[in-house]
């Protein structure tokens, strides 16, 4: 029985820190512009070098998961049958004032299943929607990478129950579509704005003023757009959020994930076995079957004659 708040796949010690070195990469590829000294990096072998890492790191963290277990075969047709419905969705909004209708996927599929699985997906979808669209380009590791950081942390939230759960993950759903548009833009802005701009990336700023320059150029050209995700997000998590938490919820139920393997005799039922608290119990063979006792009478005394 899945718990609610409980994730139905867990992450192994190894998947997790390569999950974690992965999102460490991944965040030093969206605050370069912050990190990095002016001259040390140059622009023109950033984008093609941070797409070869990052996707190679995606690699790892799937090929861990499957080595370690925490995917198994159920596990990767549901990675892959989400994945083909966030990129089946995600036409239908994109592109039409910030609305965005692959984020409560993300949300909801990372809540029930896990951050790992989280993560993965959401890298996945946005690779299979980048293949279907033709959005193929230098933009596409860091949705890929923006995706993945909602789905992941979607599965790393405090439990709760009920309307709770929804409201929390509807807020949830509301935040992470600012942080998306924040992090998006980052991976464009030292390239896109005239140098004389006063909102303009210059290498060599202090940071408190280069991060002064990036926040009113996030807010001057994304914050409605931003805005329109949110909202989305919000509204359809409320909304549909119940029903498909249920529905995850009941096919992780059913598939069992990580259900224990126990090995019985033949003609045994499953429920004559003993279960053990720490070691699987092992085969029992079949008792005996016993043959109900016939019940002996007592003849009278004959009379004496």
């Amino acid at each position: 029985m899945i718990e609610r708040g409980a994730t139905a796949i867990g992450v192994s010690r190894r998947a997790g820190l390569v999950i974690a070195m992965a999102a460490f990469i991944g965040l030093v590829a969206f605050f370069w512009p912050f990190v990095v000294a002016p001259g040390k990096f140059g622009s023109n072998y950033a984008p093609p070098l941070i797409f070869g890492v990052l996707l190679v790191l995606v690699l790892c963290v799937v090929m861990s998961e499957i080595a370690e277990g925490g995917i198994n075969s159920k596990a990767l047709a549901m990675l892959g049958v989400l994945s083909a419905v966030n990129a089946a969705l995600r036409p239908l909004g994109a592109g039409t004032a910030g609305i965005e209708t692959v984020f409560f996927i993300l949300v909801l599929a990372g809540r029930v299943y896990g951050a790992g699985f989280g993560f993965t997906l959401g890298c996945t979808s946005l690779f299979a929607s980048a293949l279907i669209t033709g959005g193929v380009g230098p933009w596409m590791p860091y949705q890929m990478f923006g995706c993945a950081f909602v789905g992941m942390l979607a599965g790393l939230l405090p439990k709760a129950t009920g309307r709770r759960e929804v409201l929390m993950l509807a807020v949830y759903g509301s935040v992470s579509g600012y942080v998306f548009g924040f992090l998006l833009n980052l991976s464009f802005w030292p390239f896109s704005l005239d140098p004389g701009s006063s909102i303009a990336y210059l290498p060599g700023l202090p940071f408190t003023e280069q991060w002064q320059r990036y926040l009113a150029f996030d807010i001057a050209t994304s914050l409605g757009w931003d805005t329109g995700r949110a909202v989305t997000n919000f509204v359809c998590i409320s909304l549909a959020g119940p029903a498909v938490l249920t529905t995850f919820r009941r096919a992780a139920r059913k598939a069992r994930f990580q259900a224990p393997v126990r090995f019985t005799a033949p003609g045994v039922p499953p429920s004559a076995v003993p279960k053990a608290s720490g070691r699987e119990a092992g085969p029992s063979a079949p008792a005996a079957p016993t043959t109900p006792a016939t019940p002996t009478t007592k003849k009278p005394d004959q009379p004496h004659g």
